[in-house]
């Protein structure tokens, strides 16, 4: 039998035996986590996800916002952050963020204990873990000791290296609060349609309730929206217990109430073709899609809102009701000064349709494209003057069964700016041949058609009537070098790009000389006649010059308007994806009926409030005038009306003389030539047949009568070969 001190023994020797173990467990846990501290850097990179923030596209105005793409993230610096949401988030989700030392070592156990036993993971971490875990890279979501352990030894050495403002800051920027929605500011948008620096108490506290549960707060309905109500009466508890709030304010704070949760992107009405529009720029200025994206880019297009808008009213409110869904229209507005592309039409659905009528869809020119074969000839040497054979069928090597004018209507001899006010066919495969097509195509890639569109017709007879397409983005451009004295800018649509750290590139595109200025006058000239007094009249604008040129396919597959002001170049277009005519109401068009209406229209509004500037005077004005177009030696003219006009003598008449010149291109029978009466200067009297009336223009008043059974406006065009 054992002595009570020999029964002691045991016992203490058992305690000694413990007391050891635990020591030397404590001292390896101690020395555990002494090189778990060494080993555990501050990761020196983020999380991809954390800090990404979609790109901002806003309108021209650099204000209003367009559209947002990729992640929807706005950080914001904390002071912007009202300091009532602070410290709301500080009630619902860490009381003792100030005094903690950056974890709660209860919450860890906690969670370490439900970890390893396999039971659900509890929470009880602090905001600087919460930031840890979702901020920096290499910390995964998954449920480990070990990456449990991570957190806490790079919480506690940010809490160390940081002040609690930063930790706060890039939590409130990095937590993800539903409806799609990371971060603070894209939250207060998401569910309040606020900067975060106007939202109430009652909204802050909401936001900090949404933290617990985004899924089940984002929208809640029924039994959620009792839980979430509990969860936002919580966080003003909280708030009072924190001193944030008294017993009284929280008393008279009432529940928010929520906006409708909305799609983050989904384009509407134009939105659409512009976003893919601006996206294939940033693309072609060196941006990735991850760029564009995560890298927080504030994009201002060239785009107006007002315009765009007054573009797509423009195509629907001229359009009668019941024109067929198979016929498109396109509409682009350039600015000649910077070559910035400010309105278009893409089409009435991106939804249905995502390839744009403006950008990317391309039909052939017609005729629109005479004004690049004009120009040619007047940059080579060519005067207005000059007289082209305007015969129907005109025969030449390359097609000798001839090439016609609309009905087989022969003008005979006639000069640049008659055979460009009547668009006549033959006069400008004749101009073609004399200044040799090479440069005409020179001429229209200088006014950026891209050379591989006009490749494939380079050496065709046919070339000058428009038998290479383009896109209306393509031919406002080219016609906006008119409007720029001859210098052709490309067109393009982003006006600067400011990235995440505030580094702003602004798009300035370097003008090129695609022309002459004297000849973009002297063109400009000829395409004036077009609307005052030929193809174009419907796109005349009673106050204020316009220049442009009608487009007509053979057989109406694609209809043209391309004109301009001093202060704006215009182009639209109607077109069938099967190539078949383009009819409305039972009526083939021409480019001088729905398409000059269209730009009628549009320009309308678009000019409205704007100077009204003048075009320059042509060459040789006031000496030698054109008078083709019954134009005297003083620049003053009459308006024979849409018939042929008077073909005048080219010698002037010197001042007070009345004189009758005869036209020696006599029009066929039943077309009937046009008379005036001059009163300027020169008053005279150019008697011709036929019926119908002219009204005066300009600074002349006339009178006559005229043929009412015209032509139409656009002549068949034939490609290479048929």
């Amino acid at each position: 039998m054992l002595k009570g001190g020999e029964k002691g023994k045991p016992r203490r020797r058992l305690l000694r035996i413990t007391l050891i173990v635990f020591g030397v467990a404590a001292v390896s846990m101690i020395g555990f986590l002494g090189v778990a501290w060494l080993m555990t850097p501050i990761p020196d990179s983020t999380q991809p996800r954390a800090t990404a923030q979609g790109s901002v596209i806003y309108y021209r105005d650099g204000k209003t916002v367009l559209a947002k793409q990729g992640v929807n993230r706005r950080s914001v610096a904390l002071a912007q952050i009202p300091e009532s949401v602070r410290n709301a988030v500080i009630a619902a989700e860490n009381r003792s963020f100030y005094e903690d030392k950056g974890v709660s070592l209860k919450g860890t156990f906690r969670a370490m204990w439900s970890t390893v036993t396999g039971q659900q993971l509890q929470g009880g971490s602090t905001i600087t873990q919460q930031m840890v875990r979702n901020y920096y890279s290499g910390l995964s979501q998954e449920r480990s000791v070990v990456r449990k352990l991570k957190e806490v030894m790079i919480s506690l050495k940010v809490d160390q290296s940081k002040s609690k403002d930063w930790v706060l800051e890039q939590y409130l920027n990095t937590i993800y609060f539903g409806r799609g929605a990371d971060g603070i500011q894209a939250a207060a948008d998401a569910y309040f349609r606020k900067d975060v620096g106007k939202l109430t108490v009652a909204e802050g506290a909401y936001l900090a309730a949404v933290i617990q549960q985004p899924s089940r707060f984002a929208d809640p309905r029924g039994a959620d929206l009792e839980a979430a109500r509990a969860r936002w009466q919580s966080v003003l508890d909280g708030m009072v217990q924190t001193g944030a709030l008294t017993s009284e304010q929280a008393a008279a704070t009432t529940f928010p109430t929520l906006k409708k949760p909305r799609a983050i992107f989904a384009p509407k009405g134009q939105e659409g073709y512009m976003l893919d529009q601006v996206a294939a720029e940033l693309k072609r200025m060196g941006y990735t899609d991850e760029a564009i994206n995560q890298g927080g880019l504030k994009v201002v297009s060239t785009f107006d809102k007002g315009l765009m808008a007054a573009a797509q009213r423009a195509v629907t409110s001229v359009l009668p009701e019941g024109t067929s869904k198979k016929v498109r229209t396109g509409l682009a507005a350039v600015d000649p000064a910077t070559g910035e592309v400010v309105a278009f039409y893409g089409g009435p659905s991106y939804a249905a349709n995502k390839f744009d009528n403006s950008f990317s869809a391309k039909v052939q020119a017609g005729s629109t494209f005479k004004a690049y074969t004009l120009a040619a000839a007047l940059n080579n040497g060519f005067g207005l003057d000059t007289r082209v054979d305007g015969n129907s069928p005109l025969h030449i090597a390359s097609d000798d069964r001839g090439i016609p004018n609309s009905g087989g209507y022969s003008y005979g001899q006639i000069n640049l700016v008659k055979a460009t006010q009547s668009s006549v066919n033959t006069a400008f495969v004749d101009l073609g041949q004399k200044v040799g097509l090479g440069k005409v195509v020179n001429v229209a890639e200088e006014a950026g058609i891209p050379a591989d569109q006009l490749a494939p017709h380079r050496s065709a007879a046919t070339l000058p009537l428009g038998v290479a397409s383009v896109s209306a983005v393509q031919n406002a451009s080219g016609f906006a070098a008119f409007a720029a004295g001859g210098v052709h800018r490309d067109a393009h649509v982003i006006r600067s790009v400011t990235d995440a750290k505030g580094r702003t590139t602004k798009v300035k595109v370097k003008g090129e000389r695609a022309f002459t200025e004297q000849t973009a006058i002297d063109a400009t000239y000829a395409m004036t006649q077009v609307v005052e007094a030929g193809t174009g009249s419907a796109a005349r604008l009673y106050d204020r010059p316009v220049a442009g040129k009608t487009g007509t396919t053979d057989k109406s597959a694609a209809v043209w308007f391309a004109g301009f002001t001093p202060q704006m170049a215009v182009a639209v277009d109607m077109f069938r994806d099967d190539n078949k005519p383009v009819v409305v109401n039972g009526s083939a068009q021409y480019g001088g009926t729905y398409p000059a209406q269209i730009w009628r229209a549009f320009m309308t509004e678009a000019m409205s409030g704007k100077p009204v500037k003048e075009f320059a005077e042509p060459s040789n004005y006031g000496y030698s005038t054109y008078y083709d177009n019954g134009y005297r030696s003083d620049g003053d003219y009459g308006d024979y009306g849409d018939g042929d006009r008077q073909d005048l003598s080219p010698t002037p008449l010197p001042d007070g003389t009345t004189g009758e010149v005869p036209d020696p291109t006599p029009s066929p029978d039943g077309t009937g030539d046009g008379t005036g009466d001059g009163t300027g200067d020169n008053p005279g009297d150019n008697p011709g047949d036929g019926t119908g009336t002219g009204d005066g223009m300009g600074d002349d008043t006339g009178t006559g009568p005229r043929d009412q059974t015209r032509p139409p406006e656009e002549f068949s065009q034939r490609p290479p070969g048929r």
